[in-house]
């Protein structure tokens, strides 16, 4: 699996998303026109990136399928225990997932 980490989008959800498409989306489909599973990691956003986010997700995961797309939020290890995760696990694809720094189990504790 290849991770494409990214870390320059706009804050704004609109202006992330095109900037996105306009300057990554091409890359990405490369790698997976090639057979290649990918991991887009993105920095932590609140709830209003969630949308564009998991449309990527599916989008990317539909048009290359057997390929595996998944798009994740988050920072160092976090990101790290993501790749571990789903480079293990074959039939996950198509999702978007956050960490929150906190590690696993409930993040109220």
């Amino acid at each position: 699996m290849r991770r494409v980490t990214l870390a320059d989008l706009p804050e704004a959800p609109l202006a992330a998303s095109g900037a996105f498409h306009h300057d990554h989306l091409a890359s990405v489909e490369a790698i997976m026109t090639s057979g290649e599973d990918v991991m887009i990691a993105l920095p932590p956003a609140d709830h209003t990136h969630r949308e564009w986010r998991l449309a990527l997700a599916t989008g990317l995961a539909r048009a290359h399928a057997p390929a595996r797309a998944n798009v994740v939020a988050g920072h160092g290890d976090a990101l790290d225990a993501f790749e571990a995760y789903l480079g293990e696990a074959r039939g996950i694809t198509g999702q978007y997932l956050e960490g929150d720094g906190q590690g696993a189990g409930d993040p109220a504790q």
